[in-house]
């Protein structure tokens, strides 16, 4: 196989050392990594300006594929400004329980969020209305609603072949009864796009419901599709169904003319952490569970499922870090899920 080129947006805190453990594993598979480093650090970011920016989309967009840590925000946001750059109008974050890690909520989780990742009301700064008043524009537009709903019905049928040979349903989600013009618009481009995939079970569901529905009985959803801000809630919510932010992983994905991925960028949950930072205590779970739908992105989901069989089966024998009650330190875990890695692969 050829050598995966994987852009690498270094960071701050505790990047670094994620950075050391993403290329301890990419080093024990049987693959060719080869990573394109740009510097991100605030230092860097400050002195440079734009042409750091500049710098890490021409890369992403001669790789495709990127690979980015977590990054101070000073005067303006890095993942913001990124995703600008390169257009990216989905993030997908699953949100599985893991065993070993301690929650308040006993039910199995196995979510797929998928989120469009522009407008709403979060592209707008919104406006005072003399003194006791504001306002805010709330955008959707059709052409990020149809690349998501392309993606999470192609998500919802590669699952459900991969695990028993059936599809996972996708369930959308908004306020359609209440946002009539915004949220109607965003469920009338699923319907319409649910036609390509009509072997797949499409349900509806009004965005407060469904909250109340996933606590009640997680198992009943797979892949959600939901529009900007509700996807915001939703993740963090299943965050902490699952009990644990450390864990969380995420997919960033631009699209070509056709609604097929572009450029793909892979990036943990959580922030920097300067508290801990060069004291080799992170726990790397998140940007290692990233790596992995890398690969699974590369068409090597081979290599990214044993990645994760490895990862969470440490953690539920009680060999993790210490966030998660474990005695491991960042080096150490790292060990432990390379060497329960089948060497066959």
């Amino acid at each position: 196989m050829s050598t995966i080129r994987i852009t690498e947006l270094l960071g701050d805190g505790i990047g670094p050392e994620l950075a050391e453990s993403v290329h301890a594993v990419a080093e024990s598979l049987p693959v060719d990594f080869a990573f394109i480093p740009v510097d991100w650090s605030l230092e860097n970011r400050e002195a440079l300006g734009d042409a750091v920016i500049d710098e890490a989309e021409a890369s992403m967009r001669d790789t495709k594929l990127a690979v980015k840590y977590p990054t101070i925000t000073n005067k303006s946001s890095p993942n913001a400004l990124i995703r600008r750059r390169c257009d990216f109008s989905v993030i997908y974050r699953p949100a599985i329980s893991i065993k070993g890690i301690h929650t308040n909520f006993k039910e199995n989780v196995n979510l797929h969020i998928v989120r469009i990742a522009t407008g709403g009301t979060y592209d707008d700064p919104g406006q005072l209305i003399g003194k006791d008043a504001a306002v805010s524009l709330r955008m959707v537009e059709r052409k990020p609603c149809e690349q998501a709903a392309k993606f999470a019905f192609q998500l919802a049928r590669s699952k459900g072949m991969t695990y028993g040979g059936s599809h996972y349903s996708m369930t959308s989600s908004s306020k359609h009864t209440i946002q009539r013009v915004t949220d109607g618009l965003f469920e009338s481009v699923v319907a319409g796009v649910h036609k390509e995939f009509s072997d797949v079970e499409h349900n509806v569901e009004l965005f407060d419901a469904l909250l109340a529905k996933i606590i009640i009985d997680p198992s009943s959803y797979e892949v959600v599709l939901v529009l900007n801000e509700y996807g915001d809630f939703l993740s963090d919510m299943a965050s902490g169904l699952v009990g644990s932010l450390g864990t969380g992983a995420s997919g960033n994905y631009s699209f070509d003319e056709n609604n097929d991925v572009d450029i793909a960028m892979f990036d943990p949950a959580g922030g920097t952490a300067p508290d801990i930072a060069g004291k080799n205590v992170a726990n790397p779970a998140a940007v290692l569970l990233a790596f992995g739908m890398l690969l699974d992105h590369v068409d090597r989901y081979d290599l990214g499922h044993a990645l994760r069989l490895s990862l969470l089966g440490c953690i539920e024998n009680g060999h993790s870090t210490r966030d998660l009650g474990g005695k491991l330190n960042t080096d150490e875990f790292t060990q432990v899920v390379i060497d329960n890695i089948p060497a066959h692969l």
